[in-house]
């Protein structure tokens, strides 16, 4: 029985050896990330549907939170009819490739942010700011969140942030929504025109996110 147990425990420390490898295979992730250059390698590129925004920028973001949103829209926790039309077609191994790919690329583009915002809030922004404790997971300067599973947001387009908020309010929509219970708890004590405020403001701040055209778009 010890034997077994042991082989066991060498095993799932093994294959955490494994999963932790590949999370962090950066060269397998360029050579998958074709299926989103094509929007996400255009800078100032804007989706047309189900709403018109600027596509993310996700070169210089957490692979944690990569990971996660593909897993979400393959899930159908995130409803974005092509976003989940890719995810469904990868695999835990590729969304940790393509995580771990972002998060270092255009690492020679981006200057580290400091703590505190260049810009400060108005006095109405700030309280908004502080009602929905944003700080309070995505950190300080809103680009050093206290978990890589959660996004850098300081600088990321304002129309896609406010598009992102406003989905977590959203149920019942086949293409529109965003399910997350602490975020939706949060964004539904808003009106969308604060949430807008909020957003404006957050894009506006220097960040750590980049749009990093890729070669065939140069």
């Amino acid at each position: 029985m010890s034997k077994a147990i042991t082989f066991l425990a060498a095993l799932a420390g093994a294959l955490s050896f494994m999963t932790a490898a590949q999370a962090q295979d950066a060269a397998a992730g360029e050579k998958k990330a074709a299926m989103c250059i094509g929007c996400h390698g255009i800078k100032g590129y804007q989706a047309s549907f189900p709403e018109v925004h600027k596509v993310p920028m996700i070169s210089g973001q957490n692979a944690k939170y990569i990971v996660a949103s593909l897993q979400a829209y393959k899930k159908g926790e995130r409803k974005h009819p092509t976003m989940r039309g890719i995810a469904i077609t990868l695999t835990d191994a590729d969304m940790a490739d393509l995580g771990a790919f972002y998060e270092k690329h255009g690492a020679s583009m981006i200057k580290p942010v400091a703590d505190t915002p260049a810009v400060a809030p108005s006095a109405e922004v700030a309280a908004l700011l502080a009602k929905g404790a944003c700080a309070s997971c995505h950190g300080a300067n809103f680009s050093k969140p206290i978990d890589p599973g959660y996004p850098k947001i300081a600088g990321q387009h304002a129309d896609y942030l406010n598009v992102a908020l406003r989905a977590y309010t959203v149920t019942g929509n086949p293409q529109v929504g965003r399910s997350n219970a602490i975020m939706a708890g949060q964004v539904k004590q808003f009106k969308p025109a604060e949430l807008k405020a909020m957003a404006q403001y957050i894009g506006s701040l220097p960040g750590e996110l980049r749009t990093v055209p890729q070669p065939k778009f140069r």
